[in-house]
């Protein structure tokens, strides 16, 4: 082996190791939230990124909400559901008209946490309504329903004409920033997290196990599902008022299958199972998505040529059923541990 390769693999192993210990430490979560808060109100402020750029970091964290939200289901839960679109539709139009038509102009900067807060709220009382009648039912049936409901979404839009009808609501002021952005993805990984590893995030992984012995394990699944469901909703609908306030246009057209359809690339994408897994395939994800701009519609064919690839070789995801030390509670990692000891012990007495 020469010399130059030799270093190279020592560098390599140098930088591997320096990483291990950067996602390991959780001691530098808390500095590396500080920094990205500061960071997300000095770029806008001292223009150290052009606006596209601006733009395209808004979008990651906005995607980074929808497949998160979405992952609870899909991923932790174990079920199927193509309606998240609809959700974001209902966020989006409750947050818009509120600024629009409710809410002066002078008060709509300051006002805009608590209409992102009513976006996501009347999303989790939609949800709420979805699933009562949804989760009698089990199996591929949930995303029949979900379609149903996302397609009775942009329908009932598209023939209300006090909010536009199929011509949407123009004219929104664009008021979803970078620290907004930052603030809201802070707490939906956050509630998220603290949910999947809860006694009712117990109960979500234990449906997706086996849901007739979580039922015969005193787990309520019926309240557990519905539960999830409308956590799911709630942030999509915040991801959804976002979205309306920094594209300034929304139109039912917006929210069709194919919104549904590249959501469900980024939490397959990057992982089923795993908030890590759904940072990682909305940042792929955005990031694929503008490089190929210039291939035009071609663009919209590859991506789900992405969806149905992942879905034949790595039906995981990247990060699927894997998690960063960062998201996972202390307690979690010392149990982790002394199960993993007490197999090697096992192991090596068995040997």
């Amino acid at each position: 082996m020469s010399k130059e390769s030799s270093d190279n693999g020592n560098w390599k192993n140098w930088l591997s190791r320096q990483w291990a210990k950067i996602v390991t430490n959780r001691k530098l979560l808390p500095v590396l939230l500080v920094i990205g808060l500061l960071l997300s109100f000095a770029i806008p402020q001292f223009g150290l990124l052009n606006q596209y750029i601006v733009l395209i970091l808004i979008y990651v964290g906005i995607n980074i909400i929808l497949s998160t939200s979405l992952n609870l289901v899909n991923g932790y839960m174990g079920e199927f559901s193509v309606g998240h679109a609809g959700f974001m539709a209902v966020g989006a139009y409750i947050s818009a008209i509120l600024t629009t038509k409710i809410i002066p102009d002078s008060l709509a900067p300051w006002l805009f946490p608590l209409v992102v807060f009513a976006g996501g709220t009347g999303a989790a009382l939609i949800g709420l309504m979805v699933a009562i009648p949804s989760f009698k039912t089990r199996g591929d049936y949930l995303a029949i329903v979900t379609l149903a409901f996302l397609m009775i979404v942009k329908s009932l839009i598209e023939n209300i004409e006090v909010i536009g009808g199929p011509r949407g609501i123009p004219g929104i002021t664009r008021l979803t920033t970078l620290p907004w952005t930052f603030i809201w993805v802070v707490i939906a990984v956050w509630v998220i997290r603290n949910f999947v590893y809860s006694k009712f995030g117990r109960g979500v992984l234990s449906i997706r196990e086996d849901e007739i012995a979580s039922d015969l394990m005193s787990v309520n699944s019926r309240q557990v599902k519905m539960l999830t469901f409308v956590i799911s909703s709630f942030f999509a609908g915040v991801a959804g008022a976002l979205f309306a306030h920094i594209l300034q246009f929304i139109s039912p057209r917006v929210f069709d299958i194919i919104k549904s359809t590249d959501i469900l690339i980024m939490v397959y994408l990057g992982g089923i199972g795993s908030i890590a897994g759904s940072i990682l395939g909305a940042l792929i994800f955005t990031i694929l998505l503008e490089v190929l701009r210039p291939l035009g519609m071609w663009r919209m064919v590859l991506m789900p040529l992405v969806l149905v690839v992942l879905m034949i070789y790595r039906p995981r995801g990247i990060m699927g059923l894997r998690e960063f030390r960062w998201f996972v509670p202390g307690y979690d990692l010392i149990a982790t541990n002394l199960w993993r000891k007490k197999k090697e012990a096992k192991d090596v007495s068995t040997s």
